[in-house]
């Protein structure tokens, strides 16, 4: 029977890959601070939210102890901790990555309709799916999915496999925070009048003025339906299904004023106008992204 990888050993070869580790304890959990830095009495380690003179030797802080030290790793410091430890986790902020953390069958399908493919890694119920670049870590960003990048820990499963892909502009909109309080009836009144869809802007669309203006209704009527939240996510995925009917066009087909009129329904029902250009925006890229 093959033995397992010692842990410590597993840590090793991820830091001389470029890769952040510390262990972590039963519950996937990392170890807790010492007693010199309980409750922050250190002021907690440079690279945390709150910057201090926290020089510990001990892998406190969760994340932020994540190192690629071989010296640090193997101190008599962190050696009782290796013994006690059960896995080892990673920081992928910084090793240049973000984890989409899918919990669960149904958010595995959903990233398999939605994001581009990646490297991806199976977990006890999901899958993590890995790409390239850096970003805010959010939890709970839809229905079991987590991202995990920057300022968060993940436990290390294994390689994966598939080729890893750029970090997608669809995964970036998951994560921005909207405001969730509608806006007052007077704001909604106050936008400037849009000219709407029409064949003079779209002379290299394959579809009908019809179809594209019924399709383009339905989702306004998608985005005006969310009067109480929601209403910036429904824009990105209204903007992301219309632009990917016109990824087989010739061009142009007018996508901009499409756009201009999915951000007019998004404010409408209060949300920000910044945020709904830049989730209507990410949402027109994201189906050219996923047609390559």
């Amino acid at each position: 029977m093959t033995q397992p990888i010692p842990i410590r050993r597993v840590a090793l070869a991820l830091a001389a890959a470029g890769v952040p580790v510390l262990p972590l304890r039963h519950g996937k959990l990392p170890f807790g601070n010492c007693r010199a830095c309980k409750n922050s009495a250190c002021g907690d380690r440079p690279n945390m939210k709150n910057p201090g003179p926290c020089r510990c030797p001990a892998p406190c802080h969760a994340w932020a102890a994540a190192t690629t030290d071989p010296h640090v790793i193997t101190s008599p410091a962190w050696a009782p901790v290796w013994r006690e430890a059960v896995a080892v986790a990673y920081h992928p902020g910084g090793a240049g990555l973000t984890v989409v953390d899918l919990d669960d069958t149904a958010a595995v399908a959903w990233a398999r309709e939605t994001l581009p493919a990646t490297r991806t890694v199976p977990t006890t119920r999901g899958e993590h799916w890995i790409y390239l670049g850096v970003m805010p870590s959010s939890n709970a960003v839809r229905p079991g999915v987590d991202i995990k990048s920057a300022m968060q820990y993940v436990r290390w499963l294994g390689p994966g496999t598939g080729r890893m892909a750029d970090l997608p502009a669809a995964v970036r909109a998951l994560a921005v925070k909207e405001d969730t309080t509608p806006a007052p009836r007077e704001v909604a009144s106050s936008l400037p009048t849009r000219a709407p869809w029409g064949r003079s802007v779209a002379t290299g669309c394959r579809h009908t003025e019809r179809y594209v203006r019924t399709g383009l209704e339905r989702g306004l009527a998608l985005v005006r339906a969310r009067t109480e939240s929601g209403g910036g996510s429904q824009a990105f995925g209204v903007a992301r299904f219309l632009a990917a009917q016109h990824t087989g066009c010739p061009g142009p087909c007018g996508l901009a004023v499409i756009g201009e009129e999915i951000v007019t329904a998004a404010v409408s029902v209060g949300v920000p106008e910044t945020y709904a250009r830049r989730a209507v925006a990410n949402g027109l890229e994201a189906a050219v992204e996923r047609a390559a």
